[in-house]
């Protein structure tokens, strides 16, 4: 195979380039208006996201970290309570449950990556407040079954959907499903912006009063202060980007799940590939293959200008910040046994076609070579 392109894991500037004169438009627009906090630009922005979604309520903020944590603080959560979550996700889902004062506990996967229900169930304790289900790689988790439980035992569920907007379970979109949810706009995400930016959704009034409030200092207006809150606002500029993305956004999902096709067809005979349920419409923010020759696989893609990521390597009980929450090697076997085995192949909306037969004949070629 002649080593002609060069692959990189993701490539931001392409999809700059594509919509560039919008991006361009924009950025003059807000920057005449003279309103660079709050504004009717983030307001836009938030009625297209709370229409896209399908909930009565959208809240732009400072990041997706941000949006976990502030939904947390407004439903009460603090010292002495726990809050289930993956441990095979980014950091995030559970720092933020430990800087609200809560405990994070962690529940094992399934087959799809996703939180098993089966493990929430044992996982649920006296002190626990919450459920945060990630659907992890942009697939959706098993909502039904996790709100059955949250349910049944007067818990929240709060959607880690950071990698997953536009994502449908059973017809509905993800960020529709719990109490509230979480959306990460961070670059490199489906509908990234240029910074950092999250946004929240929720159908409940009375917490989307108070998370509007919160995000903004605790303000009613300039000069009254009504609680104590934070500053975490979603600025217009990034907000006026992020409408003109949410518009081409259905586009590029269907672009990265046509991606997610070759590659499953191409390379399900020597690599474990997703699969989606009947019943979930994954958006593929990343796409995980599994193989117990992952090292030589990297090696020989990196030799062929193939760039790869693990997403992730150190499940976070294994992680130093997590010693003291008594979880140790062996505690969760599924995460511990896929951080071994999963590789990242490149998906993004900007990949050509030439570009993804040759990551896909790439990776078969490694394990002809070696059969």
């Amino acid at each position: 195979m002649k080593n002609k392109i060069s692959i990189p894991f993701v490539d931001l500037a392409r999809q700059f380039r594509s919509i560039e004169p919008e991006l361009t438009q924009a950025f003059h627009d807000v920057g005449r208006s003279g309103i660079y906090i709050m504004g009717e630009r983030l307001s836009a922005f938030e009625r297209m996201a709370s229409e896209f979604i399908g909930t009565k309520h959208a809240i732009g903020v400072a990041s997706g970290a941000d949006a976990l944590f502030l939904v947390m603080k407004s439903l009460g959560i603090g010292p002495g309570d726990e809050v289930i979550t993956a441990p095979n996700s980014f950091l995030a889902s559970a720092w933020t449950i430990i800087a609200t004062g809560a405990t994070p506990v962690f529940a094992d996967v399934s087959e799809d990556m996703n939180i098993d229900p089966a493990q929430i169930r044992r996982a649920i304790t006296v002190k626990t407040r919450g459920i945060i289900p990630v659907h992890l790689t942009g697939r959706p988790a098993d909502m039904d079954a996790i709100n059955d439980i949250a349910k049944e035992h007067n818990l929240f569920v709060l959607e880690d959907a950071a990698q997953a907007i536009g994502a449908k379970y059973k017809g509905r979109r993800v960020g529709s499903l719990g109490t509230a949810a979480a959306f990460s706009l961070h670059p490199l995400k489906n509908l990234g912006i240029y910074g950092d930016g999250g946004l929240i959704t929720t159908d409940d009034d009375e917490l989307a009063s108070h998370l509007m409030k919160i995000r903004n200092h605790g303000l009613i207006n300039r000069d009254e202060c009504e609680l104590w809150g934070y500053n975490s606002r979603l600025d217009p500029m990034q907000a006026a980007f992020a409408e003109i993305k949410l518009g081409y956004l259905e586009k590029w999902n269907e672009r990265c799940r046509s991606i997610a096709r070759v590659y499953r067809e191409s390379l399900n005979q020597y690599v474990e590939v997703p699969r989606d349920h009947d019943y979930e419409y994954s958006v593929y923010h990343n796409f995980v293959i599994r193989t117990d020759k992952r090292p030589e696989l990297i090696k020989h893609l990196q030799l062929l200008n193939i760039d790869t990521r693990i997403h992730y390597p150190i499940p976070i009980h294994l992680q130093a910040c997590a010693s003291k929450l008594g979880y140790g090697l062996g505690s969760f076997p599924r995460t511990e046994a896929d951080a071994k085995r999963i590789l990242s192949l490149p998906i993004y909306p900007e990949l050509t076609d030439e570009e993804v037969a040759y990551v896909a004949e790439s990776v078969r070629s490694y394990f002809k070579r070696v059969s």
